[in-house]
């Protein structure tokens, strides 16, 4: 009952908020929008038995209703069999309408929330009141050195999990001192928590580069370490920190910053720091590098893109004994943008500057860590467009670095595949994660054709 209230609580918070910014808003840009969607496809979903899985035919209708800066969008997909057997016709997959299906341990809310697609008020970055609730897959607080980029999404097609993202800059009401950010990677199991809150001290003085001084303080908390493992016993576990972030040029062209963290993780008593720079090169390079300071069993961006894939395996390292010796460590990006975000490429490489572990490591920091992710936009190449993603730990475990950097194991691979014709879209999605419990990879997939009214 608690959780229910301050989850009715935090939305109607939110509500109000957000119309009350709306209604100050010029009346002529306010424009009520509503679209839909409806779709056929089908999904491959993993099951109980280890390696198995089954398909299912989903038929969905994805509504869609907008006016001005608020957005929402409603899921309403049913999965289904027919004829399954010779005396059934029909067989629904229960899991996506009734809590604990087949003691899958879903709640009301776990269930129900995800049938709201995204609920969003203005943009974050671009506007002082900002919230995004429902699948969200890029949760990053300040310069991401404990939380980069987390995604509630690595379970989908089989499963949708509700998160927000919530932030109010103090500058809404013309006081730019202060301002927060809040989020939560589950609405409903409030497991994964977060917020930053930030000052700008300089804001009021006459120096053009201080005046965008922020100092801030950021923390997290995993309240369920174990929450998609088969385990039990964790105790909840946090990491917290405080951070400065200095603009140094703005403007698209050659925007620059300068940032600089220290953060700490109490469960194996482990401390880190960083000093780093980034921005764009001629507004469609984009870069970034950071020198670290590391302590034995810290894990810079603990909570990352695939946290929740790895979330039981990175407790587990924090229980292992660490000897209090520091190390340096790096960090760099790279990347384009073109034709106005139509073609996206960026990739990244971090790791320690000393030699891999003689004996294996469960820690992912005691080696090289690289991501990459390619966006090819719509109009580029007829009707096709497409996104995909690599990202792979442990780089050097199991072989040298440049043949286990492409060698799958302990990697995270994802596609979207499209191609539209008029109203019409056929998307193929794939995803696989690889499981260090079984040393194989789970793949989920679906096929689906679409239609926009």
């Amino acid at each position: 009952m608690k959780k229910k209230l301050i989850l009715v609580a935090a939305l109607g918070l939110l509500s109000a908020f957000a119309f009350a910014q709306e209604e100050s808003a010029d009346a002529p840009q306010s424009k009520f929008d509503f679209s839909a969607s409806i779709s056929l496809g089908t999904d491959v979903l993993p099951t109980a038995t280890l390696g198995k899985s089954e398909a299912w035919t989903r038929l969905g209708f994805q509504p869609d209703f907008s006016f001005g800066k608020i957005g929402l969008g409603l899921d309403l997909s049913l999965r289904f069999k027919l004829y399954p057997t010779n005396d059934q016709a029909i067989e629904v997959y229960g899991g996506d309408w009734i809590p604990n299906y087949e003691g899958n341990g879903k709640s009301f809310f776990d269930v129900y929330l995800p049938k709201f697609l995204y609920v969003r008020y203005g943009v974050k970055g671009e506007d002082s009141l900002f919230a995004k609730l429902g699948s969200i897959d890029d949760l990053s607080l300040g310069d991401g050195f404990i939380m980069s980029e987390y995604s509630n999404m690595r379970f989908m097609p089989e499963t949708r999990i509700f998160g927000l993202d919530l932030g109010l800059d103090g500058q809404l009401f013309n006081f730019p001192y202060a301002g927060f950010e809040l989020l939560t990677g589950n609405l409903a199991a409030f497991d994964v928590m977060g917020g930053r809150v930030y000052g700008r001290p300089l804001v009021d003085t006459s120096l053009p580069i201080l005046k965008g001084l922020q100092v801030g303080a950021t923390a997290v908390v995993d309240r369920d370490p174990y929450r998609y493992a088969d385990k039990s016993g964790a105790t909840p576990l946090a990491v917290y920190g405080g951070d400065l972030y200095l603009p140094i040029l703005t403007g698209k062209v050659f925007p620059l910053a300068a940032f600089s963290d220290l953060a700490f993780e109490p469960a194996n008593k482990s401390m880190g720091a960083m000093v780093g720079a980034g921005g764009r090169l001629i507004s469609f390079i984009t870069y970034g590098a950071q020198l670290r300071l590391l302590e034995d069993g810290f894990i810079p961006s603990y909570f990352d893109a695939n946290y929740d894939i790895y979330r039981a395996d990175k407790y587990d390292s924090m229980q292992e004994a660490t000897d209090g010796s520091f190390y340096a460590g790096w960090y760099g990006s790279l990347g384009l943008s073109l034709l106005e975000d139509k073609i996206v490429f960026r990739t990244s490489l971090d790791g320690p500057f000393k030699l891999a572990p003689v004996a294996s490591s469960a820690s992912q920091a005691d080696y090289p860590h690289a991501k990459a992710i390619l966006r090819f936009g719509k109009g580029l190449v007829g009707g096709f467009f497409a996104d995909a993603s690599y990202e792979k730990y442990f780089i050097g475990r199991q072989s040298p670095f440049f043949s286990d950097l492409v060698d799958p194991t302990d990697a995270v691979i994802g596609m979207a595949l499209n191609y539209q014709t008029g109203a019409s879209v056929i998307t193929l999605n794939y995803s696989a994660k690889w499981d260090s419990g079984s040393d194989s990879f789970v793949v989920t997939s679906s096929l689906e054709a679409s239609m926009q009214l």
